[in-house]
């Protein structure tokens, strides 16, 4: 890590985010009998002999109860109310359009591009569910991007880092994001290509395992090098459901799990990420992203929209996507705004019917949580230590609104969604040397873990982690570094069946 970075990672982490963000300690959405409840009813339960009251659903009154089946991740939140779901289907169906080159005839559907990834949001999230990388050598990512980036490299980037104003810079060539397709006439920026090798990991009785370490490199770039000092950051896209809750979880909540110092000695050092808002340049809590980057599903789906698929949006309006300056024939290609659509080629209402979709993707009921075997792997998950990071539970606001003056379908919800949302430190076996904001290249966003049991079932096969190496539950969890190390050495020392438990109770979730 250079120095200056090296530098600016201790400066952010020495400060206490509840300062930064100069939020209130204590809820304020709540009278105190209501808060005392809350509080009693998310603190970890000592009674593994049974489930918890309202534990199989997840996320409280919006939980999907629908057949398990291919679709499950793409349900609507089950007290959604028939008036909003118009908005919800209405948003599905832009969620699945193919957008399209200019010009075109059909002129409210161009603007692909001109270099993009994907020509839909459900080309990466395939049936709302999670990307992995490329199948075979050059084979398409499609629902895997690298993200580039550099250090500052100026006073004035130095200060932008310090002030919140930037994440890191892109590469002066190929941008944020490596592009691996382009419209007709334009060469795409280069391609994805990922090589394997095996390492074996024995666990305690003689169990071996082998994780695939991956090494990743960019082939066929078409406008010259990458920048010297350019990251490259691996990412599939991440499961969809539950995003609606995830943002009405109160900051407050999820602060109160932040202990940079470790100050109660556990070796569990969980940070907020400090970003701006995008559209109101307030300092505020990132919880979306595998680095926490965007505070919003408003502000994750602008940003795929301009960097996944090349569609500038009102809180995105570059019409020419990631194009940077050294690809001055991607910036002379025609776009797809129409003036009497407005100034974007996705106006603001398409903008709101993909977040409303978004943010109301249900997340299926619980499968088996009273089984003796669940159960008893849910005690080795907290006695482990997974349950540090991986929080429980968590009560949504109580002062949610919608449009119409109607509590949301997320207000006041208790939903379990396995995470304090909050950066750690995961070792170097996942590193991948590049800074977002407070993070460094060691840092992740803790993921959720709702849903996992059903990764093979909506996508047809498991890939897990931020890049997609570890084809099951086991070896996701073997990859675990830093502050993880002591549960993951834990996991892998107990015997052969307590593991099967633990991993039994992750696919019951």
């Amino acid at each position: 890590m250079p120095a200056l970075a090296a530098g600016f990672l201790a400066f952010a982490v020495t400060l206490a985010a509840a300062d930064v963000l100069n939020f209130p300690t204590v809820r304020t959405d709540l009278s105190a009998d209501t808060l005392k409840r809350v509080q009693d009813v998310t603190r970890p339960t000592a009674d593994f002999s049974k489930a918890e009251p309202y534990e199989a659903m997840e996320s409280g009154a919006t939980t999907s109860i629908a057949p398990v089946g291919r679709n499950i991740f793409s349900q609507p939140s089950a007290n959604l109310g028939l008036e909003r779901q118009e908005n919800f289907h209405l948003g599905n169906a832009l969620f699945r359009q193919l957008w399209v080159s200019s010009p075109s005839s059909t002129q409210a559907t161009d603007g692909l591009g001109p270099l993009f990834n994907a020509r839909s949001c459900q080309s990466c999230h395939v049936r709302d569910g999670r990307g992995h990388p490329p199948e075979a050598a050059g084979a398409p990512a499609t629902s895997m991007v690298l993200r580039l980036a550099r250090p500052a490299i100026t006073p004035e980037e130095e200060q932008a880092l310090k002030d919140f104003k930037a994440l890191n810079f892109p590469d002066s060539t190929y941008g944020a994001q490596l592009q691996d397709l382009a419209v007709p006439g334009l060469a795409a920026e280069g391609k994805v290509a990922v090589t394997y090798t095996e390492e074996m990991v024995t666990l305690a009785g003689g169990e071996t395992v082998s994780l695939r370490k991956p090494h990743y490199a960019v082939t066929s770039l078409a406008y010259g090098p990458l920048g010297e000092t350019t990251t490259i950051s691996p990412r599939v896209a991440p499961a969809m459901i539950g995003l609606g809750l995830i943002e009405a979880i109160p900051d407050t909540d999820i602060l109160a799990h932040a202990d940079p110092e470790d100050k109660d000695g556990n070796g569990i050092r969980g940070r907020a990420a400090v970003v701006r808002d995008h559209r109101t340049g307030q300092l505020v809590l990132g919880r979306f992203g595998w680095r926490a980057q965007n505070a919003s599903v408003h502000d994750q789906v602008a940003d795929a929209f301009l960097n996944d698929i090349g569609i500038s949006t009102p809180d995105q309006p570059n019409a020419h996507g990631d194009c940077t300056a050294k690809e001055a024939h991607c910036l002379a290609m025609p776009t797809g705004v129409q003036k009497r659509l407005g100034d974007t080629e996705a106006p603001g209402p398409i903008l709101d019917l993909v977040t409303f979709y978004s943010e109301n993707l249900a997340v299926p009921a619980r499968r088996k949580a009273s089984f003796p075997d669940v159960l008893h792997g849910k005690q080795l998950f907290y006695q482990s230590g997974c349950a540090a990071c991986h929080t429980p539970k968590f009560v949504t606001r109580d002062d949610l609104k919608g449009s119409d003056g109607k509590p949301t379908a997320q207000a006041f919800q208790l939903i379990w969604p396995y995470t304090d949302f909050l950066l750690h430190d995961m070792g170097d076996g996942l590193s991948d040397g590049q800074q977002v904001g407070v993070a460094s290249g060691r840092d992740w966003r803790t993921p959720p873990l709702w849903g996992i049991g059903l990764t093979q079932t909506v996508s047809g096969q498991q890939a897990y982690l931020h890049d997609g190496r570890a084809r099951t539950l086991t070896e996701a969890i073997l990859w675990h570094g830093g502050e993880a190390e002591k549960a993951r050495n834990t996991f892998a020392n107990l015997p052969q069946s307590d593991r099967q438990a633990l991993i039994n109770f992750l696919e019951s979730l």
